[in-house]
């Protein structure tokens, strides 16, 4: 078999990693907790960093009027389907062997991680915006604006005196991988073929 069929077919299996590890980690930071607290984002649910995370969380959310961390979103049904079918999609183009579906699947799994990427910004937007009007406590802006509290996408961000850090996990990692490798393997077969 093709070096370049084996390569497309290591990358659209190592999508498979998102059933095994997390894709996403949010962790806070702060004086009032000197072991950061956060949580890890699957691509079928949300699970505490360390024991007991998501109820802290949940229980300061509840001061400033934010939503609890969801326990189910529809996301959750929809995200293992569309990566169990990318998988065997990209397992099927290796065993074709046509370097312009490797491509293709490159970019429909590109298009796919922008939207997903697109859907986790407007939880968080929501999340962190959407705040009740009988909160405990409310902050306001030196114009008296209620503050927002949305975590960033990537990266790390002030929120009070909270550090909130948004970054991938092992499985977006992985993803990225597999997703480069049928980069790898187109230009591994067109160079085949062109010697």
């Amino acid at each position: 078999m093709k070096k370049s069929r084996i390569i497309m077919m290591l990358g659209a299996f190592l999508l498979l990693s998102l059933f095994v590890f997390p894709l996403w980690n949010i962790t806070l930071e702060a004086p009032q907790y000197p072991d950061p607290i956060g949580m890890d984002i699957w691509i079928n649910k949300i699970t505490d960093h360390k024991p007991n995370d998501i109820q802290n969380i949940n229980l300061m959310n509840h001061y400033v009027g934010m939503d609890k961390i969801p326990e189910h979103m529809p996301e959750f049904d929809i995200f293992p389907i569309v990566i169990g079918v990318m998988a065997v999609l990209g397992i099927v183009i290796g065993f074709i062997g046509n370097r312009k579906l490797y491509l293709a699947w490159f970019f429909i799994m590109a298009i796919l991680g922008t939207a997903g990427m697109y859907d986790f910004y407007a939880w968080e937007y929501k999340y962190g915006h959407n705040l009740k009007e009988t909160a405990a406590i409310k902050f306001t802006d030196d114009e008296g604006n209620p503050l927002a509290y949305q975590p960033p996408l990537i990266g790390n961000k002030t929120i009070l005196n909270f550090k909130a850090k948004s970054w991938p996990r092992t499985g977006a990692y992985l993803m990225f991988l597999g997703m480069g490798l049928a980069v790898v393997a187109f230009m591994v077969d067109k160079k085949d073929t062109t010697n």
